[in-house]
């Protein structure tokens, strides 16, 4: 009985530790990433259509605007703790920028260079 106890235990033990570090990332086709990466990934994603000149200097900035509000909104979620609400609200606003920054992307808008 003392071993099943001990057992039990050490996987809700497990279990509380890995619950919360799998909550601090998304899922994407490349494997988790938590919320810095895809920051990071977003911002290279919106450099990279401005030297290929996929975006214009006005899609740019306004995509750079809305990746600050939502860094902005993430600062203040972090004050006490991100909840999985919260996460999930952030994922959802990312979710919205990243699919504004593809059609952006792709909408043959093109700047000149």
């Amino acid at each position: 009985m003392k071993k099943l106890i001990v057992s039990l235990a050490a996987v809700a033990t497990v279990a509380g530790v890995a619950a919360p570090a799998a909550a601090q990332g998304y899922r994407h086709n490349d494997g988790w990433q938590n919320i810095n990466q895809r920051q990071d990934r977003i911002e290279r994603r919106i450099d990279q259509g401005v030297r290929h000149g996929d975006l214009t200097r006005r899609e740019a900035n306004r995509l750079r605007d809305d990746f600050r509000q939502i860094a902005r909104l993430e600062a203040r979620y972090r004050v006490n703790g991100l909840s999985s609400w919260e996460r999930a609200d952030l994922d959802r606003r990312f979710d919205r920028l990243e699919g504004q920054l593809r059609f952006e992307r792709r909408d043959h808008q093109y700047s000149r260079r």
